[in-house]
């Protein structure tokens, strides 16, 4: 498996949230939304502006900032 930020997938990839590499602030924030280690996420575009997951059934926007230091387990 190869552990990437989630700014580098494409749309339609999936993966799991390995780590998150960011602040205490954001960390929690992230956890709090349920971007916890094990998540299951799949990409629903990443184009420009927000990146957009899919998480447990539901469409989650995240900055791009924020999506870079998110690090996904993809699976090939």
């Amino acid at each position: 498996m190869a552990c990437l930020p989630l700014t580098s997938l494409e749309t339609g990839m999936h993966g799991r949230v390995a780590r998150i590499a960011a602040g205490h602030s954001a960390t929690r924030r992230l956890y709090e939304m349920g971007f916890n280690t094990g998540a299951d996420v799949v990409v629903v575009k990443n184009d420009r502006g927000p990146v957009i997951v899919g998480l447990r059934g539901h469409k989650v926007a995240l900055g791009r900032g924020l999506a870079e230091k998110m690090l996904i387990n993809t699976e090939q």
